[in-house]
């Protein structure tokens, strides 16, 4: 194709927030009808975080790590451990516009 039968169609999309947007756009004329579905998903910048956990061993303390859902769906989210004497729940799960927290648990069984 030589680009002579395409016509641009300029979008501009804003979002408020992270999520997932989805967007229907109708084209109609007398003879054609075409409908275009586009989903746009949003992420927050990634941002590093540091916790620093101090306890006598065999003290176990824990640090509640709030996480918001601002999209327009509910989260299921897996968590992953990795590291020694660090406890948590597997899964959690944060409905639409809520803050659940996530309890991170350190045990340690020695100086460390």
């Amino acid at each position: 194709l030589d680009g002579s039968d395409t016509v641009e169609l300029p979008i501009k999309f804003t979002p408020r927030d992270a999520g997932c947007y989805h967007c229907q756009i109708r084209l109609k004329s007398s003879c054609d009808v075409r409908v275009y579905e586009i989903e746009c998903v949003v992420n927050k910048d990634q941002v590093d975080a540091e916790l620093e956990f101090l306890t006598p061993a065999y003290q176990a303390v824990i640090q509640n790590i709030p996480i918001s859902n601002t999209s327009g769906e509910d989260w299921q989210l897996e968590a992953t451990l990795e590291g020694q004497d660090f406890y948590g729940p597997s899964v959690i799960n944060v409905a639409t516009g809520e803050t659940a927290l996530y309890p991170l648990t350190f045990n340690p069984v020695a100086e460390c």
